[in-house]
């Protein structure tokens, strides 16, 4: 074959080959950063969060009386607040197979995927034994049907200075417990479930 017919295929046959290895190269390039940015995504936390769902508990410093339970929703979280008469921030909470009723050791049912026993330390009653805390319905102490990640808050009892909450949620889902001073003189223990991980 004639050298001068060779030459241009040689370079033509080159230039196609560093094509074809530009276009392997960025599209490598392409499936890397896309697979990093997945994989970016799939290890940031939901909102950030980074409770965990292992029991949570502080030590008791001071106690005082249980007078109500109330319930939120936020943008990643739902959240549930017990209010006290005075300074108190002792509780354990945690996930359990079952939540029993203080005392009678009676189970109470509860709707959900999973179930956290909340126990705050503070009764529901004053040093005189008068009640501060009755709930209306113990089985629905605050209204959660629809709510994201709550299923149902229902009262287990209050006994040797602890009153306790079955708290159903969809699933074992991430939780943060925390207390809060206020308002006035009282103070607040807040339970906070994540709506995923």
């Amino acid at each position: 074959m004639n050298r001068r017919l060779l030459l241009p295929l040689a370079a033509a046959a080159l230039a196609a080959a560093t094509v074809a290895t530009s276009v392997a190269t960025t599209a490598a390039g392409a499936t890397t950063a896309t697979t990093s940015s997945a994989a970016a995504a799939a290890a940031a936390p939901y909102c950030g969060i980074r409770w965990g769902s292992t029991a949570k508990n502080a030590a008791v410093t001071a106690t005082a009386p249980l007078t109500g339970v109330r319930a939120g929703r936020h943008p990643c979280f739902d959240r549930l607040v017990f209010d006290l008469r005075g300074k108190a921030n002792g509780f354990r909470v945690s996930y359990v197979g079952a939540v029993t009723e203080d005392g009678s050791g009676r189970p109470v049912p509860l709707r959900g995927g999973a179930r956290l026993l909340v126990v705050v330390v503070a009764p529901d009653h004053d040093d005189a034994y008068r009640m501060t805390y009755v709930p209306k319905n113990r089985r629905e102490v605050v209204a959660v049907t629809g709510w994201t990640t709550f299923r149902q808050v229902a009262y287990a009892g209050s006994f040797e200075g602890q009153t306790s909450f079955g708290l159903g949620v969809r699933a074992r889902l991430p939780f943060r417990v925390f207390t809060l001073a206020g308002p006035g003189a009282g103070s607040r223990i807040v339970v906070d479930v994540a709506h995923r991980w």
